[in-house]
């Protein structure tokens, strides 16, 4: 019964929320990240996070994007591969050294190593775009150029992110094994090469026969599978996993066609879960942190550098559209989410970072996922979609 009104309150808060801000004209996601900090274990404490909520949580994150990728075809994708390639390397280099020499600049660098300087910078380097990606389907922006640039940037992202995540943490443990991130290197992109070159074909052969099988919902069934199965392998080679799940839908996207039944079940998917992703990020996060005045400065310098270098690296990487769309495009890849409180998470756990640290990385990545939506929406208002001159 516990484990069920949790989850209860948890989706009917969210929901509530989501309503409120739609009618006084904001982000929905905003109300439902809010609606978690509300209830959470650090304001009213109605709800604490759990496996269970981590669960539907990552399982929420995983179909949403999966989704966005069903709406992707790869060709769009690599009409943009050369602007989203310098949007994401810019994206990384530019926050993993802001993120840096804020740590070793005072007052924040007193007792901070430059290990630990590092690890604040690798986590300002991740971007999840799953919070985007879900306001710009709002907004039905999704196709548009800089949707499309964000979406290829997060992916060549992720590899470089992954990348830098295993430099730093074999330095922490004391040596950098380069034949190890040589072959970690080759694995991503021997990974995401397949799911955009040679997967997409291969399921639109495979999905004609899919239509003559006899049970129920037979495609959206071999769908969940892709989904499911792409994104563990990722996560296995060290990718976030919705960058698995996003590929397959992407890959799925020719053979998904007009399918309006594959798009609608996999809606009523989202729909139900995405509440939980949302929410959860608020349950994480702890406005107490900011009672302290030493960790106040420090959280909010975090945020300030960690949303400025993210809008100005990649939206510097997105010059070719114009003010107005690299300021999409920046804005867009702002949002740390799930993918900076894990590089935290794996910080705390080698010892590297102190629990002040990790609260502060914390309490960024779930602010830098709150404010992506309103900046979205003023961006996208009167935005006319642009192409880049690839």
């Amino acid at each position: 019964m516990e484990l069920l009104f949790g989850l209860f309150l948890m989706f009917a808060a969210a929901k509530f929320a989501a309503e409120v801000f739609e009618r006084i004209r904001q982000p929905a996601v905003v109300g439902e990240i809010l609606a978690g900090v509300l209830i959470g274990p650090h304001v009213l404490g109605w709800v604490a996070a759990s496996d269970a909520s981590h669960l539907l949580s990552e399982l929420g994150v995983v179909f949403l994007m999966f989704s966005v990728g069903l709406a992707t075809r790869p060709a769009q994708i690599f009409e943009v591969g050369a602007t989203s390639i310098s949007v994401a390397t810019l994206g990384v280099i530019l926050p993993l050294a802001a993120g840096y020499a804020l740590m070793r600049t005072p007052p924040f660098a007193a007792g901070v190593s430059s290990i630990q300087a590092l690890f604040v910078g690798t986590a300002m380097v991740a971007t999840s775009v799953g919070i985007t990606a879900r306001t710009l389907a709002s907004l039905g922006q999704l196709g548009s150029a800089s949707a499309r640039i964000i979406l290829g940037a997060a992916v060549i992202d992720d590899v470089l992110g992954l990348l830098v995540l295993a430099a730093v943490s074999s330095a922490a443990k004391g040596s950098i094994n380069l034949p190890e991130l040589a072959v970690l290197a080759l694995l991503a992109i021997l990974f995401v090469a397949f799911m955009a070159l040679l997967a997409a074909p291969v399921l639109t052969r495979f999905a004609h026969y899919a239509n003559r099988l006899r049970s129920d919902n037979a495609e959206f069934s071999l769908a969940i599978a892709l989904c499911l199965g792409a994104a563990a392998i990722a996560v296995k080679i060290g990718f976030a996993g919705i960058i698995g799940a996003f590929l397959a839908g992407m890959a799925l996207a020719e053979a998904a066609g007009q399918r309006h039944d594959l798009h609608a079940q996999m809606k009523g998917a989202t729909e139900l879960l995405v509440p939980f992703f949302l929410v959860d990020i608020g349950l994480q996060l702890d406005p107490g942190l900011f009672s302290d005045a030493s960790t106040l400065w420090l959280v909010l310098a975090l945020i300030a550098v960690a949303a400025v270098s993210k809008l100005a690296g990649c939206g510097l990487g997105a010059f070719r559209l114009g003010r107005r769309g690299a300021l999409q495009v920046g804005a867009g890849m702002i949002p740390r989410g799930e993918v900076g409180i894990v590089v935290a998470q794996l910080g705390l756990s080698l010892g590297v970072i102190d629990a002040r640290l990790f609260g502060a990385v914390l309490v960024m990545a779930c602010a830098t996922t709150l404010i992506t939506p309103p900046l979205l929406r003023p961006l996208y208002g009167a935005a006319r979609n642009l192409r880049p001159d690839d």
